[in-house]
Parts: structure tokens; sequence; C-alpha cells
């Protein structure tokens, strides 16, 4: 009895199921998956480790990076995706955020750069004439990204980071 219940079951399953594909269109994705067979992403994860490595760099620069107009961190982030260690370790994100902020400190060169870029995308964000501060100058009172302002803010994410290990 129980496997003539069974048999119907399955029977009935099979109808509806064949029901429900005339009424859908085609899709790549749908085909796919069939192909792979019902469970094959199973413990996968669709997203490119690169990908999970920029969201939690992401994230950990929003929590601890304060900034009122928010573009100093989403012009970090930009900088380390495209540097050498986060393709090297994209693993390890927070240590390779960790070495980033490192280098950039230790580099006069490197902190100009991030400044330079941080008064554009604030220029440009608020559609305002950005305040490039010039080494030989007073910084002017209204710029948000000075070259102490932004290695103060670099200093205390640096003290909220793991150690560096990259």
């Amino acid at each position: 009895m129980a496997e003539q219940d069974k048999k119907d079951r399955s029977e009935s399953d099979a109808a509806l199921e064949r029901e429900i594909r005339q009424e859908r269109k085609f899709s790549l994705n749908e085909a796919l998956g069939r192909m792979a067979g019902q469970g094959m992403m199973k413990g996968g994860s669709p997203v490119s480790p690169l990908k999970q490595a920029e969201l939690e760099i992401g994230l950990f620069l929003r929590e601890h990076l304060s900034d009122a107009s928010g573009v100093l961190p989403v012009v970090v982030l930009r900088s380390v995706k495209s540097s050498e260690l986060f393709l090297q370790s994209p693993n390890e994100p927070l240590h390779v955020l960790s070495a980033y902020v490192r280098q950039v400190l230790q580099s006069l060169d490197l902190l100009k750069e991030l400044v330079r870029e941080a008064d554009m995308e604030w220029g440009q964000v608020l559609g305002e004439r950005p305040h490039f501060e010039q080494a030989e100058h007073q910084p002017d009172p209204d710029d948000p990204y000075t070259f102490e302002s932004v290695r103060s803010d670099l200093e205390r994410l640096l003290e909220s980071l793991p150690p560096d290990e990259v």
C-alpha cells in the first residue's frame, strides 16, 4: 500500500511540474541549474572571493572610518581594491586593509595622493570646487580633507584593525 502511495504521489508531482513548466519561459539560468543537478550549489557562494573581500573591507570602513560626507571610506576602498596587496591576499581582507593603511601612513606621496582623490570625490559628490592642499601653504579652513586630518583618521582606523600579517 505504501508503494502505491509513493507512486501516486510521484506521478502527481511530475504532472504538477509539467504543468508549471508549460507556463514558464525558458531561461539560461534554469537550464544551467537543471544540468548541474539538484544541490550542486550547496555550500558554494555565488559571490567571488574578491567581491566578498571588497564587501568586508567596505563594511569595516563604514563602521570604523567616520566621515561626515562619507567620501573617505569610498576613496580608501577604491584604493585598496586596486592595490597589489588586495589582489595577492583576498582571503584576509582586514589584514590587507591594515597593510595598505600602514603603507599610506609611511609614504607622504601616497598620503598626498589619497587626500587629492578624497578632495576630488568630495567636490564631485557635493558639486563644489575641491580644496587642494598645497605643501607650502596653510590648509584652507573649509577643506574637509587635509594631510593631517586624513593621517589622523587613518591612524585611528589602524588602531581598530588586526595587526599586519600580509
